[in-house]
């Protein structure tokens, strides 16, 4: 399932006059499982892609794939989501360039590429001309665990024109110009937090996997608190030192900029990183030496690549609450990498519950049957 949030206001909205927007574009690409969690393992390997639901398996029947119907001569706006547990995937069009326009809900000058390696919790918006010969084109999503290859329409789906067979495509895949983070600039109020002077607080995040099978953030794991730290901090806690779990939580002050260094290469990489609360500029990317103050990417969810990488974000703290980051790879959160900020505590903890607050345990506990 995927939630889609128009706005009609948008800039680009009018300048490339779209033909088609409608929900029947989204498309989904998520990893496949045929043994549940957590009987599967720690880490377990995906069976299947699926993209918009539909997929097949190696040595399995040749189930129905997903299409995408267009019209010759159209443009649409096709936005691709990564929903996976795990697996980043490498998104094409056999034939077809795509151009760039959102990343992770924040508009972006406009940038052509041809593949797009997207990672679990990203989402972009592209424009697809509907311009070649009318035919069956694939559609691919190859991932980065699993089977990796199309034989036989693994990790496939279709792009069929108006008036071409019902038929699978025999099309081949020429890729020449993957898109690359870095050439990503928003299109709106381009620049980092604080330009390029030093950040009002900065937080090394050192990412380790220790014998227990657990991931640490600067040797600690994360674990569930008994009650979540918004409860914690409404009910008087006030430091580091007082929230749970010991070891995750960061207090961050209110109105100062933050900044996050990532490094690449712990056990399981390329690891996907999403803050909640905030979007944030990357500025330095998975790949990349270079620190970009003036204009770099801005996104929610970032890899932060392999050994060597350093990727580094910023944001201000002009949102308070407790707010999330976590590895987008399920399995990964799952055994403990991740960590809260508690941003401005003292308006968290003189903030007003909205009377609907008091009705939450009396609809859960007559959801479950309990008086308790």
């Amino acid at each position: 399932m995927s939630m889609m949030v128009r706005c009609n206001s948008s800039p680009r909205f009018n300048v490339f006059l779209l033909d088609f927007l409608s929900e029947n574009t989204v498309i989904t690409l998520a990893d496949w499982y045929h043994t549940p969690a957590p009987s599967a393992g720690l880490v377990p390997t995906p069976d299947a892609t699926l993209i918009n639901g539909l997929g097949r398996t190696s040595g399995g029947d040749a189930t129905p794939l997903a299409v995408i119907n267009v019209i010759r001569g159209k443009r649409y706006r096709f936005r691709l989501v990564a929903i996976s547990c795990d697996a980043n995937f490498i998104f094409s069009i056999d034939g077809h360039n795509m151009t760039i326009i959102e990343v992770d809900g924040v508009n972006h000058r406009p940038l052509m590429v041809d593949s797009i390696q997207i990672f679990a919790g990203q989402r972009y918006s592209v424009i697809v001309r509907a311009d070649k010969p009318i035919s069956n084109y694939w559609i691919r999503a190859q991932p980065n665990v699993g089977d990796i290859d199309f034989d036989g329409g693994l990790n496939s789906a279709i792009l069929r024109y108006r008036g071409a067979a019902i038929e699978e495509p025999t099309t081949s895949s020429n890729l020449s110009n993957p898109l690359v983070e870095t050439n990503l600039h928003p299109l709106n109020r381009p620049g980092a937090p604080g330009g390029n002077r030093t950040a009002d607080v900065s937080y090394v995040l050192d990412i380790q996997f220790g014998s227990d099978r657990k991931f640490t953030v600067n040797g600690a794991t994360f674990t569930t608190p008994t009650a979540p730290v918004l409860l914690q901090i409404m009910s008087g806690a006030q430091s580091a030192t007082d929230l749970l779990p010991s070891g995750s939580v960061y207090v961050l002050p209110p109105n100062k900029v933050i900044e996050l260094i990532i490094p690449g290469g712990a056990v399981g990489s390329p690891h996907p990183f999403h803050l909640h609360g905030h979007t944030f500029d990357v500025i330095r990317s998975a790949g990349s030496s270079v620190y970009n103050y003036a204009n770099p990417v801005r996104r929610d969810v970032v890899s932060v690549g392999q050994a060597g990488d350093n990727v580094t974000i910023r944001f201000k703290t002009d949102n308070p609450g407790p707010w999330f980051l976590h590895c987008h790879i399920d399995w990964h959160l799952e055994i403990g990498l991740a960590i809260v900020f508690a941003e401005d505590i003292p308006t968290i903890a003189k903030s007003s519950p909205p009377p609907a607050w008091n009705d939450l345990c009396p609809l859960y506990n007559n959801a479950m049957g309990s008086n308790n």
